[in-house]
């Protein structure tokens, strides 16, 4: 059987992956949304570059910058919502961290006690009186 400080260690570790998930998800979507910022860039300087196909068809020009534009936007909306489940996730961990130490701190307490309570036993039975 484990002990709650077991288990909140667990859970300690279960938070800071969680976390880190979060961390990650969140670096993704922010890399994704520079690369689509890139792809509107680029597209836009190949359409006013000399001898572009962009004259040609400039609506498919058009319609690519928008679409990366868009593409960026949904991207930064998901690192947004990301971020905040990274804070969410790190408050837990804090609180989840605050508990595992404040029990932790208590059981050795409890264990010196009943250490220092064995050791007066012990001498009481030694020299009774």
């Amino acid at each position: 059987m484990t002990t709650r400080t077991q288990r909140l260690k667990k859970l300690v570790k279960v938070q800071e992956q969680l976390k880190a998930l979060h961390e990650t998800r969140h670096a993704s979507f922010l890399a994704a949304a520079t690369r689509a910022e890139a792809e509107a860039r680029d597209l836009a300087e190949r359409s006013d570059s000399e001898g572009s196909l962009a004259s040609l068809f400039p609506e498919l020009y058009t319609r690519k910058i928008s679409e990366a534009l868009n593409r960026q936007q949904a991207e930064l909306a998901s690192a947004r919502a990301e971020a905040g489940r990274v804070a969410t996730a790190t408050a837990r961990t804090k609180m989840v961290e605050r508990a595992w130490r404040e029990v932790r701190r208590s059981d050795e307490r409890d264990r010196a006690e009943l250490e220092r309570l064995e050791l007066v036993q012990r001498k009481s039975m030694k020299n009774p009186t």
